[in-house]
């Protein structure tokens, strides 16, 4: 449907805006990580400041 030109011209921005989401979800932003659930973090030492 993109590559042909007479839907192109139909396209408004809201409807490419629309479409972003197919182009972008392949990509992960923020890295890939492996989640240990037997591991704990060593926070000894680590001040953890009160919400807010």
């Amino acid at each position: 449907m993109l590559r042909d030109a007479a839907w192109r011209k139909r396209l408004s921005a809201a409807d490419r805006r629309g479409l972003t989401a197919l182009f972008w979800s392949h990509l992960n932003l923020y890295g890939r990580f492996e989640l240990d659930m037997n591991r704990h973090l060593e926070l000894d030492g680590v001040a953890l400041s009160p919400p807010g």
